[in-house]
């Protein structure tokens, strides 16, 4: 089988770590780099992955790397064709994303001073919170072109949805097709016209009352999970995400995702890092792809674009 490429993985954090576990079980890249602050931590990480090798039969290659305030670490990711950046302090229990929102920016600032040094023709996915936000930041201080920077969310929020809707009718999640744009938190935008269960509508199979209420826990998604784990955050589900995105990138396989996304001019809202569903390939969206909304979805999905314009804005600045 042919390998090639080399990603990066930004944060040994659970979801950093599990995402760098994930793409090296792919087998299709020749190394998977894992950096982090932490002395050490990369290094043993990558150590004990490399060691599953022979147990998963896998051959990429996990590499892990140190990195300091001063930059140095980074040459080791140099040339690196995806970037995942995970790294950012995790919600404790009662905070929302937006209250990571200064120290996070203050890391992402950082590690993408030093991933457009070392490897200016990468692809860089975001997962840091707040998610919109932070990919917005990651495209400015980077410089790359808007396609090449995306964010992760919306592939971990439509999962989730996906999740609530087949336990609620107790079917396959293999059967069920959802859907969701907008923010990922309290402006995210599940759109109940383009769910289905074995292609019939949900609307057909339960009603309003409950597909609110599903929505809802998909919005509340992430606080939950930190609700019952006390310490740390999700990363089973949104490392899953981040690979896959990850793979389409790599594989060029022109999937259509649903990200956060460069807005210009689709479905009428122009400017803003939002989510909607993207066409991914090498080089990151090849194009936003628009799809029928009900009038209320669409403006739903409006006023989302507006609530994190103004946060991207500010961002900026820190």
């Amino acid at each position: 089988m042919a390998r090639k490429g080399k990603v990066t993985v930004v944060g040994a954090g659970f979801y950093g770590s599990t995402t760098a576990q994930r793409l090296a079980e792919y087998d299709i890249f020749e190394e998977v780099v894992l950096t982090d602050i932490v002395e050490g931590k990369p290094e043993g990480l990558a150590l004990d992955m490399n060691q599953s090798r022979p147990i998963e039969g896998f051959e990429t290659k996990v590499v892990g790397v140190t990195t300091k305030e001063d930059g140095s670490g980074y040459e080791k990711t140099a040339g690196s064709d995806i970037v995942i950046i995970t790294a950012g302090l995790p919600r404790k229990p009662g905070m929302s994303r937006m209250d990571l929102i200064e120290v996070n920016a203050k890391i992402v600032r950082q590690v993408t001073e030093n991933i457009a040094k070392h490897s200016p023709n990468a692809v860089l996915i975001v997962v840091s919170n707040p998610l919109d936000e932070m990919t917005a930041l990651a495209a400015k201080v980077s410089g790359f072109e808007k396609h090449k920077v995306m964010g992760q969310a919306g592939m971990l929020d439509t999962a989730r949805f996906s999740h609530f809707v087949a336990e609620a009718l107790n079917v396959p999640v293999a059967s069920v097709k959802t859907l969701t744009l907008g923010s990922h938190g309290d402006t995210m935008v599940p759109v109940p016209s383009a769910c289905t269960v074995d292609g019939k509508p949900l609307a057909d199979l339960l009603p309003k009352e409950k597909i609110d209420e599903l929505v809802e826990r998909t919005r509340n998604g992430g606080a939950e999970i930190v609700g019952l784990l006390k310490t740390g955050s999700a990363y089973f589900a949104p490392s899953a995400a981040a690979a896959r995105m990850a793979r389409a990138v790599a594989e060029d396989s022109g999937a259509i995702m649903p990200v956060c996304a460069w807005v210009d001019g689709e479905y009428g809202i122009s400017g803003v890092y939002l989510g909607v569903e993207a066409e991914i390939g090498k080089e990151g969206v090849r194009r936003v792809v628009e799809r029928e909304l009900t009038d209320s979805e669409l403006a739903a999905l409006k006023q989302a674009a507006e609530a994190v314009r103004s946060k991207q804005a500010d961002v900026e600045n820190l």
